[in-house]
């Protein structure tokens, strides 16, 4: 009976260790532009989320008026609520690129879990219908077949990157988080991005319109663009991510 019970201790210590094994492996992808030699002060990709809700017309209108360059990643979900803006980037496609950020904003991770509060999709067959369904939001929308993918909170299990790359997607980390998911404030939001190097990815979201951060993005864009900086979308310039997320 005691062997049966420190047998059954050990499996349970076994399946512990790979729980917290497996809850450790998440990856959080950077990604940077291929590094050529600059122009005036140096080249960025903005890259905006659109996760649901709304339009945060401040950005919209500043990148329209300034010419600032963007790859939007737009789920679903916000393309059905926001039509109006989805016809003004189309009207724009030098600036605007249209990619993928899933059907319903939920993480590219194929076990169960919650990353900042968002259950994952919990089976690589979640995963990939996450994928496939963004990808058709997409093409019924109308434009160009998205090439990249962006999966919610931008966390991902590396057994989904793997699938995620064989369904035909670069996956799209960042090196610069600008706004902290939408939750910081102008100031500081506007100093991360106004901070951005030459060949950095910035990473912000376009689907708050009330919070404080939208203003930040504005304002670190516009002192971007002051010191010369030139925006490039992803498809027009070379990215190197980790992980194997473009390789």
């Amino acid at each position: 009976m005691g062997l049966l019970r420190n047998s059954l201790c050990v499996l349970a210590l076994s399946l512990l260790a790979a729980s917290a094994g497996n809850a450790a492996t998440l990856l959080e992808p950077t990604l940077h532009l291929k590094p050529q030699a600059p122009e005036g002060g140096g080249r960025v990709a903005l890259t905006l989320d659109a996760c649901g809700g709304k339009t945060d017309t401040r950005i919209l209108s500043a990148l329209v008026d300034n010419r600032i360059s963007a790859t939007i990643f737009v789920t679903g979900i916000w393309l059905k609520r926001n039509a109006a803006a989805v016809e003004i980037m189309r009207a724009h496609p030098d600036l605007f690129e249209l990619e993928n950020h899933g059907g319903r904003h939920i993480p590219a991770v194929d076990t169960p879990r919650k990353i900042y509060g968002i259950s994952s999709a919990g089976s690589p067959d979640a995963v990939q219908a996450e994928v496939e369904s963004g990808a058709a939001a997409l093409a019924s929308a109308g434009g160009p077949a998205p090439k990249w993918f962006r999966g919610a909170t931008a966390e991902y299990s590396p057994s989904a990157i793997a699938m995620i790359r064989k369904l035909g997607f670069k996956i799209a980390g960042f090196s610069v988080n600008g706004d902290g998911g939408s939750l910081l404030g102008a100031k500081e939001t506007a100093r991360r991005i106004g901070a951005a190097k030459d060949g950095d990815v910035i990473i912000a979201h376009i689907n708050q319109p009330t919070h404080a951060a939208g203003e930040g993005v504005v304002q670190g864009l516009l002192a971007l663009k002051q010191k010369g900086m030139t925006f490039v979308r992803l498809d027009d310039a070379d990215g190197i991510g980790n992980d194997g997320t473009t390789d």
